[in-house]
């Protein structure tokens, strides 16, 4: 089958992408992604999750992007979810029901990463914590300096490791054993161990990792568009089949009735069983 070469991607509007919490800067048919306004900024918060829903939806009228970088606005790639919106959300909803969209929103945010034509790159530096691994795990592929420092510090904190329903990209990524060694002892690992599971495709010296980037980026933008997106599309498709046992699409809640509960001061329920 014949590519159809770049040049003959239907030209879009060049619209700029409105954001606030996160920096969006295309560079021709590469999109850089920053999670934070400010090199302050490393968590996810609300706003944050609102920006990066609304590039990957504009993403659908930008065939011309062909490729999303994300990285981190600062010292580190992120620090996880801003846990005091969620005790904010709590205090002034106490059903629930506001903190239970909040967390739907990281769902969606993850799945619109993980469906988007452009083929995404997670440039992953400093300290890479609980949901912002969560939200890496999403990308195509994933290059890290080798000062990066890894952690899922959910079950410490008294949470499960719900957020995005990344536990099964996770799982798919790396393997069920190692992710439950690291889920359950919420301990800290470095690049070269994260290489070595497959949270990494590549580590580079900090001074280095832009050109580690960049020498999969160019020819990812030589390949035919329609080649690149049909390949990523069945392998995600193997992916997905490989979660026998998906349950993303309860995380959302279950994260929000544990986060409830430990702000009333009750003892969690067990878990409710699995579908087979």
């Amino acid at each position: 089958m014949t590519g159809i070469p770049a040049t003959a991607v239907p030209a879009a509007p060049r619209r700029p992408f409105a954001v606030t919490a996160i920096q969006a800067d295309a560079d021709g048919p590469v999109l850089r992604v920053r999670l934070g306004a400010t090199p302050k900024d490393n968590t996810l918060t609300v706003a944050a999750l609102d920006d990066l829903l609304a590039v990957l939806d504009a993403l659908h009228d930008r065939p011309d992007i062909r490729v999303l970088l994300l990285t981190g606005a600062g010292d580190d790639f992120n620090l996880g979810a801003e846990r005091t919106e969620f005790q904010t959300a709590l205090a002034h909803d106490p059903t629930g029901t506001a903190l239970r969209r909040m967390n739907d929103k990281a769902l969606r945010v993850c799945e619109a990463l993980e469906n988007t034509h452009a083929i995404t790159v997670a440039r992953l530096h400093g300290r890479v914590i609980g949901a912002g691994l969560a939200l890496a795990s999403y990308c195509d592929l994933r290059a890290g300096a080798d000062d990066c420092r890894f952690r899922m510090p959910e079950v410490a904190l008294g949470l499960p490791p719900a957020w995005g329903g990344a536990m099964g990209r996770l799982v798919a990524e790396a393997g069920v054993s190692r992710i439950r060694e690291l889920m359950l002892t919420c301990e800290n690992f470095d690049a070269a161990t994260a290489q070595r599971i497959g949270l990494l495709h590549k580590v580079a010296p900090r001074d280095s990792l832009d050109a580690a980037v960049d020498a999969w980026i160019r020819p990812l933008l030589r390949r035919a568009p329609e080649a690149l997106v049909l390949t990523k599309r069945m392998l995600n498709g193997y992916a997905r089949a490989a979660r026998t046992s998906e349950v993303g699409l309860l995380d959302a809640h279950l994260l929000s009735a544990q986060l409830g509960l430990a702000q009333a001061g009750q003892p969690a329920p067990p878990p409710a069983p699995v579908p087979s």
